[in-house]
């Protein structure tokens, strides 16, 4: 299914609170405050491919990144009830998330798409990957037969994915995306010039040296703590699993659009 005209920014804002995306999100505080603190001491669950070390071990440190970078509630006695994303922060994420697309898209790069979240990410990754093969980037396509302790890495639709028990697989570890960049190695093939993910593919990918983009929810600190560290170039927040994804299509129209890209086929 073709996605959408672009919307403007104003439209963008409202649909985005009106489907939840941003705004008032599904996660509550009690949530969010719990992810944060378990990344403060050091559960690596929650870490998304990061290495962290001691540098992130107060939570309340957690909350202050989340709070200017997502728009989560910054009061740290708020601690039960709905949380927030901004959605102007979603957009302006996503206009700077467009500049780095533009200049793959004009050095035609060699780009890997993935994502852990694949009933709310995947046909944003693909589209996305779509524009940019139209525009000439080579998109990676992953080695075959690689395996984690969860599951297999293949690529469906030209995002790299986890499987497991022949279905898609929600996942926040890192070691697909570590268990791809060997593939390519041992294949003798270059690494991607820009990863675009999210969870640990993305943090990964980072970790390593990587130009590294992704998405997360506001009870995934870590790609936000990235991004405020230079590991990660762009984290957009925004909520990945609403109740339908074809509510991200709005989005990526506008991605696609500040990007200068033409959706592919």
């Amino acid at each position: 299914m073709p996605i959408p005209a672009a919307p403007t920014r104003a439209d963008l804002l409202d649909h985005l609170v009106r489907t939840r995306i941003a705004g008032d999100v599904a996660t509550p505080r009690e949530n969010n405050l719990s992810h944060y603190r378990k990344l403060a001491n050091g559960d690596r669950n929650y870490w998304l491919g990061l290495e962290l070390g001691d540098r992130w071990t107060d939570e309340q440190d957690v909350l202050a990144v989340m709070a200017e970078r997502c728009g989560v509630n910054d009061d740290p006695e708020y601690r039960y009830g709905q949380d927030t994303i901004d959605p102007e922060l979603t957009v302006d994420a996503l206009e700077r998330m467009a500049g780095r697309l533009r200049k793959a898209a004009a050095g035609r790069q060699r780009v890997l798409f993935a994502t852990g979240h694949p009933g709310g990410l995947l046909d944003v990754h693909r589209a996305t990957a779509a524009a940019l093969r139209a525009a000439g980037c080579e998109i990676v396509v992953v080695p075959d037969g690689l395996t984690t302790d969860e599951g297999y890495v293949f690529q469906f639709a030209d995002v790299a994915v986890l499987e497991h028990g022949a279905t898609l697989w929600h996942t926040h570890s890192g070691e697909p995306m570590r268990a791809i960049l060997r593939g390519l190695e041992g294949e003798g093939r270059p690494l991607p010039d820009l990863v675009v993910a999210d969870h640990g593919w993305a943090g990964c990918a980072g970790q390593l040296g990587l130009d590294s983009m992704g998405y997360a929810d506001c009870n995934d600190p870590a790609l936000f703590l990235a991004e405020a560290e230079g590991t990660v170039q762009v984290t957009v927040p925004l909520d990945d699993h609403v109740t339908s994804p074809r509510h991200y299509d709005p989005m990526t129209a506008y991605l696609l659009d500040a990007a200068g890209l033409t959706p592919g086929a």
